[in-house]
């Protein structure tokens, strides 16, 4: 056996970005993973405020990623009503799934979680164009049936736990359809514009509409909160654990594009399983194993048999707003050497 060759192939650059990939999309998944835990925690505690936890993360992505757009002193790519769009989408996303960890459990809510595949893939195809073929189309039919099964486990077995299983489950489908709007509009803007900008602005107008619901919708419930140590903590957790999964979003389907993204956020669902045992002390049902398997399966065939068919889509807008900001640069130098 030539261990030399071996060890050739393995340093070889396309095998370590390949392997560079799979660590940061378990980094993203475990990120998620721990989001649906401390807002598990939250819930645990009695604290029934979901818009309030995501405040402070869109705060900090603001704040973080907004100072450096600011230090670049450059026109936003993109008009500021499409961040609006994705931001609302991002924090009606965020609200229904963290409502739902008040009725159900940590591992139905991450599994379920998933039905954000589908709805992606209806998007796509209407708004972008994307077509898929049958053996894409009947991976996404065999994730939903397995996703299918956790509702049948938590309203006919009731293995998932949770005051009111059904109505969660309910609430996290929901959140998904709103998670598919941002991704694919997320997905679209750091693939052809520019991944700070798109991040920062997330943060930016997902505070301003938080801000607005938090007015509204939980005010009289922060009042009637007794804040305690533990609380704060498990604030505090959901906020460093959201900063770093938008953080390295980006980077993910920037890299390696949606199916790496959705085959590595599939893992947080074992992580909750995980949790759900060592932490929580619960059974958990055997149609929940199932259902992952079936995911897992469908997510393998859609994969295997993806091609990159996403249409390079211009837009006209404001004249050049698809251009990279270096790009805009050599154009103001050309110009201004031009007229000199």
């Amino acid at each position: 056996m030539d261990w030399l060759a071996i060890r050739r192939c393995w340093r070889s650059p396309a095998n370590l970005r390949v392997i560079g990939l799979l660590l940061l999309g378990q980094l993203v998944s475990f990120s998620l993973a721990l989001t649906s835990l401390t807002s598990s925690l939250i819930a645990g505690f009695g604290v029934d405020a979901p818009l309030t936890q995501s405040l402070f993360t869109y705060a900090s992505l603001a704040l973080v990623y907004g100072s450096i757009l600011l230090y670049r002193h450059h026109k936003p790519l993109v008009s500021w009503y499409w961040y609006l769009l994705l931001g609302f989408a991002d924090v009606q996303g965020n609200y229904l799934v963290n409502k739902a960890f008040q009725y159900s459990s940590i591992t139905s809510v991450t599994l379920l979680d998933c039905w954000t595949i589908p709805w992606a893939i209806l998007f796509t195809w209407f708004f972008l164009g994307t077509r898929y073929s049958l053996w894409q189309l009947g991976g996404g039919a065999l994730c939903v049936l397995g996703l299918c099964l956790v509702i049948l486990s938590d309203t006919w077995v009731g293995g998932g736990g949770g005051s009111i299983p059904i109505l969660g489950d309910v609430l996290v489908i929901g959140g998904t359809v709103f998670y598919a709007i941002s991704n694919v509009g997320e997905e679209f803007c750091v693939k052809n514009k520019d991944r700070i900008e798109v991040v920062s602005m997330i943060g930016v107008y997902g505070m301003l509409v938080t801000i607005v619901e938090v007015s509204f919708i939980e005010l009289r419930t922060l009042e009637s909160v007794k804040w305690s140590a533990d609380i704060v903590l498990a604030f505090a957790g959901y906020a460093l654990s959201t900063f770093t999964f938008y953080t390295l979003t980006p980077f993910v389907l920037k890299l390696s594009g949606a199916t790496m993204f959705n085959l590595s956020l599939l893992t947080s669902d074992l992580w909750a399983v995980v949790f759900k045992i060592f932490l929580y002390h619960h059974k958990v049902d055997w149609l929940y194993f199932l259902s992952f398997a079936l995911v897992v399966i469908g997510l393998i065939i859609y994969s295997t048999t993806e091609k990159d068919s996403t249409p390079a889509l211009s837009a006209t807008e404001d004249g050049n707003v698809d251009t990279e900001y270096q790009i805009l640069d050599d154009e103001i130098s050309t110009t201004s050497a031009t007229g000199s």
